[in-house]
């Protein structure tokens, strides 16, 4: 099975094909199917972002598509980024920006949530939504350097989300816990289809 996923983050879809590969199914980029396209990601939720995203790339494609949104939700400032998670910093200054919010905040109450849904488009553009949410904290300062995005200050079990192997962080990473639960359907619906 193919599946075009609408992103152009090449980290996003090192990920989904980490996961996806050792299922048989082969992850494409937009790009590798021929489209380049930034649809505009208004909407209010996770799920809202990541349908935008999967419908924009199946209005032209008509194929099974995958999409998903992801963000950090931090507990202290009240669930921000949140969806405006890429949005929150320039590029490649989000860790720094959080870790200035952040600054008087003690240990014990810097909780945070990294959270992904998953859009999935089948062939006939039936939508199936997958959540993945990964609990950890906020350190105090940016540690490891595998990973991207807020992996650098996002601790889970006392690391950081940059000092774990792809394995590890694709073991517990919320976008791990959501391409997995979408296997899982992808998997039980094409048994059913060989019956």
């Amino acid at each position: 099975m193919k599946i075009v996923m609408a992103t152009n983050n090449q980290n996003k879809l090192k990920e989904a094909r980490e996961i996806f590969d050792s299922l048989g199914i082969v992850i494409i980029s937009q790009k590798e199917a021929g489209i380049a396209i930034e649809p505009e990601e208004n909407g209010k939720t996770f799920a809202e972002n990541a349908l935008i995203k999967a419908h924009a790339v199946y209005d032209l494609l008509k194929c099974p598509v995958i999409a998903d949104d992801s963000g950090l939700c931090v507990d202290a400032l009240d669930g921000r980024p949140n969806v405006y998670s890429a949005r929150y910093a320039p590029e490649g200054q989000q860790c720094e920006k959080l870790l200035q919010e952040l600054e008087n905040i003690p240990e014990n109450q810097r909780t945070a949530q990294f959270v992904t849904v998953i859009a999935f488009l089948d062939e006939n553009g039936k939508e199936i939504l997958c959540e993945g949410v990964c609990q950890g904290a906020i350190g105090f300062e940016k540690k490891g350097t595998n990973g991207f995005g807020y992996d650098p200050v996002f601790l889970y079990q006392g690391k950081s989300f940059a000092e774990l192997s792809a394995d590890e962080k694709n073991a517990i990473s919320h976008r791990g816990i959501a391409l997995r639960k979408l296997y899982e359907i992808l998997k039980e619906r094409s048994l059913n289809h060989a019956e």
